[in-house]
């Protein structure tokens, strides 16, 4: 017992919340005002207008994505609220159907009809709604939505993957800047990628090879865009 009280389990799926929100907004902060630069200073501006430019997609991207995710994980949690509104209905007045559904669900998953009648009527003793919760709708406390827990993490970690390649604008040279740009964006994509898989428990190559590729066909496009557009202007 001794050994076992000494070997607590850490699951990956415990940091699923802020984790997904921290590697997203790093990403986006990382590909997006990246992105801008080298499209701008591509198109042949003025090292102060890249610079205003890139500044400006850190500030509206770090509101943008504060405010969507707080948008999209509040609506999540209102679902859910609704979810435990009806399910609380349903028990006080359907205590017998309830405790059925909770037994069918345990004998689906490998109990015996006895063993999981019993199951059921002493979760549902304790806390029937919280077992409702847990095995019938899929809410727990683990994964439950939290809107401010996630707004906060994407604005801040989208501000630090954006720092970056903004600060680059002031310590390199214009005419080497967007070769600088897109190479240092590459690797401090890398970085991210691993430490997301890392932390939750997943294999680094494979999210590495996904936001790199998936970054590099940004900066690609909007390099384009700038030759393109400079050309026009001149």
């Amino acid at each position: 017992m001794s050994r076992l009280r000494s070997h607590p389990e850490r699951h990956a799926v415990s940091r699923i919340g802020w984790l997904r929100a921290a590697v997203l907004g790093a990403n986006d902060g990382l590909v997006s005002t990246a992105s801008l630069i080298v499209g701008v200073a591509a198109s042949g501006a003025e090292k102060g207008s890249i610079y205003v430019a890139g500044a400006a997609a850190l500030v509206a991207g770090a509101m943008s994505m504060a405010a969507g995710e707080y948008v999209s994980v509040s609506s999540q949690a209102d679902t859910e609220k609704a979810d435990l509104s009806r399910e609380k209905s349903e028990l006080a007045g359907q205590p017998d159907l309830e405790r059925q559904e909770l037994t069918d669900i345990y004998v689906a998953r490998g109990l015996d009809e006895n063993l999981a009648r019993q199951v059921a009527d002493q979760l549902m003793a304790n806390d029937a709604l919280g077992a409702h919760a847990r095995d019938e709708l899929g809410i727990s406390e683990v994964v439950t939505a939290r809107p401010l827990q996630a707004a906060l993490t994407s604005a801040v970690t989208f501000s630090a993957g954006a720092l970056m390649p903004l600060a680059l604008v002031a310590a390199v040279p214009q005419e080497r800047l967007v070769p600088i740009e897109i190479a240092a964006t590459l690797l401090f994509l890398a970085l991210p990628g691993a430490l997301g898989a890392w932390a939750g428990g997943a294999p680094p190559t494979r999210s590495v090879m996904r936001v790199t590729f998936w970054g590099a066909l940004a900066m690609a496009a909007t390099t384009g865009i700038g030759h393109l557009f400079g050309t026009v202007v001149q």
